[in-house]
């Protein structure tokens, strides 16, 4: 069963009563395929709005101010991407169209989080949206660099998360990978924090490795092992590009640790290339290329074209922040990298997640109202086709996973992961009544991602409606411009 790890260590919030107000709804959407992870429900059935909300889920007919004829489409809860850096506007609505209604920034985070809720609500978005306290950009204002912390050090780092999670951050965003000769101290001290705060912690591993010492198998045991001795509840990201070819040992390393009941979650996204900056650490150093699994310099690509020697390197020395594709398994070439990525995808009770970047034009922010994004911005193509992608190839071409799967691993067990700490959740993922009314509705045969590495900025197609909060963003199949109800998924005060 697609959640039975996940199911462990979190477990399902029940249903929410359904309505007895007999005003006609303010949206019907009827006839369609209903598929609701959380239940198990597969079957035609009406869905019912009413005040941002869904009302009932019905085989009876309902009166509505506004009808979707949803006939031979399906109708699901809306994906929730734990994972997406490109929090602005034109990233949005290019995640809208993956059939994302919620997209939270949550393994970087920010260190202003009051100043970024009110920023973007400002600027509204149209899907919803979060953030957690960035340990790393929390580190750099005290430390200015990697080295190791002192106590006082140390102290000021978790006074500035806390601030952070009294502005109502999600959980805590600790990219130790790009800083992995900080303490082990530190790490632990961090999780210590997030569980005495009762909120989860989305760490990039401190090692990218498939060779000793410093492999990605030691980084999961640390995460294990920090877990295991302070309690907090530990999010692993990408499992795909953070174990590299060595995931057999990974997934069996974590497994165990879910069986024995430690709170430890994970992500992955259906594209065997990862995108980061040049200059990242795990680019550099003794035997960087052998730790990565032999990586060649043409498996680097700027804007879809592969790197020489020479241009890597120029690169990495005055342009170190330049973001790169880095092709970390070679499905066409080699047949066992397609396994090595399922492991990660199909990892029972893991959610899909996008790791979707920001969009750059000219080497400078995509940002404002934009749209359509221009046709020569760039970005990772999962910053456009994630979920759109999984449904593709993991349930209609390859049919790894049964269409409710996919919908479960993309919206239901992102929202188990957060729902402890954040209440919100718990009615996000869901199709039943009391739910909030993210929904979207769309084809199941032609739905599929349509970004290249080549041209990325292409939206991807199939999704016929996309409803947050009781508001259609995209109506058949076309974004409503000024349509904006995104609302900041956001934690209370945690002020003791």
């Amino acid at each position: 069963m697609i959640r039975a790890l996940v199911t462990i260590a979190f477990g399902l919030a029940g249903a929410g009563p359904a309505s007895s107000d007999d005003r006609p709804a303010d949206l019907v959407i009827r006839g369609g395929r209903v598929i609701d992870p959380e239940s198990g429900l597969d079957a035609v059935r009406n869905v019912v709005v009413r005040d941002g909300r869904i009302v009932d889920v019905t085989d009876r007919p309902v009166r509505g101010a506004h009808i979707i004829d949803a006939s031979g489409l399906v109708v699901a809860p809306g994906f929730i991407d734990l994972h997406a850096h490109g929090q602005q506007l034109p990233a949005a609505r290019m995640q809208a169209f993956d059939g994302v209604t919620t997209a939270m920034e949550l393994e970087s985070g920010v260190a202003d989080v009051g100043e970024y809720y009110e920023r973007v609500a400002r600027e509204g978005r149209p899907i919803n949206y979060g953030v957690s306290a960035s340990w790393s950009d929390v580190r750099e204002r005290i430390l200015k660099d990697s080295a190791v912390a002192d106590d006082e050090q140390l102290r000021r780092i978790l006074k500035g998360l806390e601030q952070g999670l009294s502005e109502g951050a999600l959980g805590i965003g600790i990219t130790v990978g790009y800083a992995p000769e900080s303490g082990a101290k530190e790490f632990h001290a961090i999780n210590a924090l997030a569980a005495d705060r009762g909120v989860v912690t989305f760490s990039h591993i401190r090692y990218g490795s498939v060779i000793e010492p410093g492999s990605s198998f030691a980084a999961l045991e640390e995460v294990i092992a920090v877990a295991a001795t302070t309690g907090a509840q530990m999010h692993i990201c990408h499992l795909n590009s953070s174990t590299l070819r060595d995931v057999d040992a990974a997934v069996k390393l974590i497994r165990s640790a879910q069986e024995r009941g430690l709170p430890i979650s994970v992500e992955a996204y259906p594209y065997s290339a990862a995108s980061t900056n040049i200059g990242a650490t795990f680019y550099r150093g003794p035997q960087w290329r052998e730790r990565l699994g032999g990586a060649r310099y043409e498996d680097f690509e700027l804007n879809g074209q592969p790197l020489d020697e020479r241009s890597f390197l120029e690169l990495q020395t005055h342009r170190p922040d330049t973001l790169i594709v880095y092709n970390y398994l070679r499905p066409e070439r080699n047949p066992l990298d397609q396994g090595y990525l399922d492991q990660s995808v199909l990892y029972p009770g893991g959610a899909i997640a996008s790791d979707g970047v920001w969009w750059t034009r000219d080497g400078k922010l995509l940002d404002g109202d934009v749209w359509p994004i221009p046709a020569d911005a760039y970005a990772h193509p999962r910053s456009a086709g994630t979920f759109t992608r999984l449904l593709r190839v993991y349930v209609r071409e390859r049919q790894k996973l049964t269409l409710s799967q996919a919908i479960e691993k993309a919206s239901l067990i992102p929202a188990l992961i957060l729902e402890r700490s954040v209440a919100e959740m718990k009615n996000k993922g869901r199709l039943r009544a009391g739910a909030d009314a993210d929904i979207i509705v769309f084809d199941a045969q032609t739905v599929s991602d349509r970004a290249t590495f080549e041209r990325p900025a292409q939206t991807a197609a199939g999704m016929r409606y996309v409803i947050v909060n009781g508001s259609p963003v995209i109506a058949n199949g076309q974004l409503i411009r000024s349509a904006r109800p995104g609302r900041g998924i956001r934690r209370g005060s945690i002020d003791k």
